[in-house]
């Protein structure tokens, strides 16, 4: 009976300290899920409208400064992030269209699909981490993903 009582108490004490650190890892690894992705590139998960290839994305910084690249344009603004919460204030839409673009690229089903998302986008309201990605959270639910350029 002496050496029952020794190591039933190792391996209790074993037991004990292998769910302290399983805790303490699994506490580390969620903190930073659950972080805002800054200084990202992210790509809106949905089909290129053909025949260009390009996807909606945007970028915020840590400041705050947003840069929203949208099916044919391109606009700056300001995102307000909060634990879950998120105000995105776009400046104005300029009727410019990019010189970089092609012909018949910007056609205005396109264009429509600029104000569209761009309304859509002003009025999110939360954000919500997925994998990797960002669900912005509104009357229209959007999900972003890192650009894997």
């Amino acid at each position: 009976m002496t050496f029952i009582g020794p190591i039933a108490g190792r391996k209790n004490f074993a037991r004990g300290g292998l769910a302290v650190l399983l805790l303490l890892l699994g506490s580390a690894v969620a903190l930073p899920a659950d972080l805002f992705p800054f200084d990202q590139e992210l790509v809106l998960d949905v089909a290129p409208m053909r025949p260009a290839k390009r996807v909606p994305s945007m970028t915020v910084e840590p400041n705050g400064t947003l840069i929203v690249d949208l099916w044919c344009r391109s606009v700056r603004g300001r995102a307000d992030i909060g634990e879950s919460s998120i105000a995105i204030v776009p400046e104005p839409l300029s009727e410019e269209l990019p010189a970089m673009q092609g012909a018949n690229q910007c056609t205005p089903t396109r264009l429509q699909a600029d104000e569209s998302l761009l309304a859509a986008l002003s009025q999110v309201t939360a954000w919500q981490r997925v994998g990797e990605g960002v669900d912005l959270i509104g009357p229209t639910r959007m999900r972003f993903r890192p650009a894997t350029n």
